[in-house]
């Protein structure tokens, strides 16, 4: 694998693309979701790229695999330690800091697998920069009841668990994740599952992660993400399954025109993250919103 990755994936073997790492969703570097970041991947094949990923650790590294000259429009991949990902929402945001920080804030345009996602970037009076994108298109449908028995059963969850006013959907933001509300706090926080048997349910049905959430308000949740697609048992932050719950609220009416929802996740985990989605009725895609920190 580090051969792979030093040599026999790269266009110039004596260089070693350099890798920063960020927290996303937070501004402390203990928390949030950390990112591998690669600038110039423009001489590394898929292999090479995933061999980095695993090399880093993370759930998500991205790479920018291209670049026009004196534009701030980039193409973008995903790895995780396992496999490729068509977008990875908190490594955009991490990607976003960290471009505005070598060349200052605006907006960029990435050019992911999923499709084209815009990013604007401020710097605030601390200094604290922050990333908003504009996912894909989203949307959302119910779950079947075969997907959601087989969910159920790989976490070792009942439908009584459920919130009954929250019903089960697949929503997509980017890639698809299957969306459950908890009924409780505690429920969403006692997270033992199968990692094996739920990494097969969510191969069968191509599912990035499974999006757990529980409503404290109509404008505040808290969310687990499983990733064992990715090879990590749980996400602290995932940007890419917030812009598809926005479309889940969307379709579901739960949201007033212009409304800012915030999402805190990575609690039970120790790594706290904050991310706002902004959802407007009338328009499928949802703006997301976080921090970002360079880590070490």
């Amino acid at each position: 694998m580090e051969a792979n990755w030093q040599r026999e994936g790269m266009t110039n073997p004596m260089s070693r693309p350099e890798i920063v790492r960020y927290a996303a969703f937070t501004h402390d570097p203990a928390g949030g979701n950390p990112a591998g970041v690669v600038l110039d991947a423009s001489g590394l094949d898929a292999e090479a790229m995933l061999a980095g990923a695993a090399e880093v650790g993370y759930s998500e590294t991205a790479f920018v695999t291209d670049s026009a000259e004196g534009s701030r429009r980039f193409r973008v991949r995903y790895f995780s330690p396992l496999t490729e990902v068509a977008f990875c929402g908190h490594a955009t945001v991490a990607l976003a800091v960290a471009l505005a920080e070598r060349f200052g804030p605006g907006e960029i345009v990435l050019d992911t697998p999923a499709g084209e996602v815009p990013v604007v970037t401020r710097i605030d009076d601390n200094g604290a920069v922050s990333a908003t994108l504009t996912s894909v298109p989203t949307r959302s449908r119910p779950a079947l009841a075969a997907e959601l028995e087989a969910a159920l059963k790989a976490l070792n969850w009942v439908t009584g668990d459920l919130d009954p006013a929250l019903p089960p959907h697949v929503a997509f933001g980017g890639n698809d994740h299957l969306i459950l509300a908890a009924g409780s706090r505690e429920r969403l926080a006692d997270l033992e599952y199968d990692f094996n048997s739920l990494a097969e349910v969510m191969r069968r049905h191509d599912w990035t992660t499974i999006d757990l959430v529980w409503r404290e308000s109509p404008d505040h949740f808290h969310a687990r993400n499983p990733f064992p697609v990715g090879g990590v048992v749980e996400d602290p932050a995932t940007g890419a399954a917030a812009a598809a719950f926005g479309g889940y609220l969307r379709t579901l009416g739960l949201v007033p025109r212009g409304a800012k929802i915030t999402i805190r996740q990575g609690e039970d985990m120790g790594r706290p993250s904050d991310l706002r989605i902004d959802v407007d009725p009338q328009d499928t895609r949802t703006r997301v919103t976080g921090q970002a920190v360079r880590i070490g």
